[in-house]
Formats: structure tokens, sequence, C-alpha cells
């Protein structure tokens, strides 16, 4: 399991993210630095314990009417090979020194522990507590399952409000196609060639609990003919 530490990061994950958000062609605010506050989030455990992994929330309020960003993050203690197109920046950790930061969409451990939570094999754990579940966070496999051996490949593209991740057959005819959302709008997934949905909630300017889909698994074809509209 994770271990969270209380302690301080220099800079700190939303001063990052305030120069890296406006930078992606999903962001829809206003200028050059985005003004953000934490709403919520979950994390997932590596299973070699060497990469943290965060799902987080942030709300920006730079355009006037306050949008709920998704970021997955990683957290490593050296630089990922070939993952240089994913990397936000470093950080220096008060417990375990520099560590670079990455878009999770482009670091396959994080792929890999979503399509695991997609599939049941393993479970949310809550965004600031060490050891602990957040059973909040729901993953819902359409009837006949997530097909199993799936994997992230290098194959990365942003839409207008998400990133799509090819998985399977390093993005071959027919993979499946994993949709991280980027912009949360509330309610889950729908449409044609659904395998299965990430779940969570995160919270509104007003204080108003919201919950929608944070990654959609679909196949392929499905997938590419939905790109730039709802994940």
């Amino acid at each position: 399991m994770a271990v969270i530490h209380r302690t301080t990061m220099t800079p700190t994950k939303l001063e990052l993210l305030a120069a890296w958000l406006p930078l992606r062609p999903w962001y829809s605010g206003a200028g050059d630095v985005a003004q953000l506050s934490g709403a919520g989030g979950f994390r997932l455990d590596d299973p070699e314990g060497e990469v943290g992994i965060e799902f987080m929330v942030v709300t920006d309020g730079s355009g006037g009417v306050p949008v709920a960003y998704h970021v997955p993050l990683t957290y490593r203690g050296a630089p990922l090979a070939g993952a240089g197109a994913g990397l936000i920046g470093t950080s220096e950790h008060g417990v375990l020194g520099t560590r670079w930061i990455y878009d999770g969409a482009h670091d396959p451990v994080l792929v890999g522990q979503l399509l695991a939570l997609l599939a049941g094999r393993t479970a949310a754990q809550a965004q600031g507590e060490s050891d602990t579940p957040d059973p909040t966070v729901e993953a819902h496999p359409a009837q006949g399952g997530v097909p199993a051996g799936l994997t992230g490949s290098a194959d990365v593209a942003d839409t207008a409000d998400a990133t799509v991740v090819a998985v399977g057959r390093a993005g071959g005819p027919g993979a499946p196609t994993l949709t991280v959302a980027r912009v949360l709008r509330p309610g889950p997934a729908a449409g044609e060639g659904l395998l299965g949905q990430v779940l969570a909630r995160w919270t509104a300017p007003d204080g108003a609990e919201q919950r929608g889909a944070f990654a959609v698994l679909r196949n392929g074809g499905a997938a590419e003919a939905g790109r730039g509209g709802r994940p």
C-alpha cells in the first residue's frame, strides 16, 4: 500500500498544474495561468511500490464559469524513458526528494492499474490517507466483463475534452481504447461499444457533490467514432 507523507512539495502540485493546464487542447480557461483549487480524487497502488498514482480533480476559475478538470498523475523517483511528452514537471518532496511528475495517460503503470480497476483486480484508495480504501469509487464493467490481457500503448491522443489511449494489441485494428475524461461532467458514460467505466465523485465550487465518469473503456471502432464528444 502507498504511504501518504504529511510533508511539503516545492513547487506544489497546484502550482505545476496552473502552468501546465493552459497548454492542453482540452483546456477552456482564460490566460496563461489557471486559477486552481483541489476538488477531489482518489489513488491506486502500484504493485511494485515504486510509482505514486493519483487521479486528481482541480477546479479552474479563470474563465468566469468554473470548470472541473481530471488530471491523472504519477510520481516517480527518476525520469520515465520515452515519456517526455507526458512530463508535467519536477518537485522537491520533503521526504522522498526529487519527484518527476507525469500526466498519467502517458505512464504505463497508471494505465495498467486503471485497467486492473476496471477489471475488478484492484481497489481505489483514498486520496489523502494511507492504506484506506475509497468505496465511493466504482468500476462498472459491461456485461461480459473487461477483456483479459489488456495493456497500454504509446498511442495517446488528446481530444476536445478527453485523452484517448489505445490498449490491447498496441493500437491495432479493433483494439479497445481507454478514454480518460479531462473535462468532468455529472453522470455515467453511455453509447455503443462500452466495455466498462470508472465512476467517482468531486466537489463543485458551491460545495455540492458531483459524480461522473473518470475513465471509459470501449471497443476500438466505437471509441474512434465518438472522439471529441462525451467519454
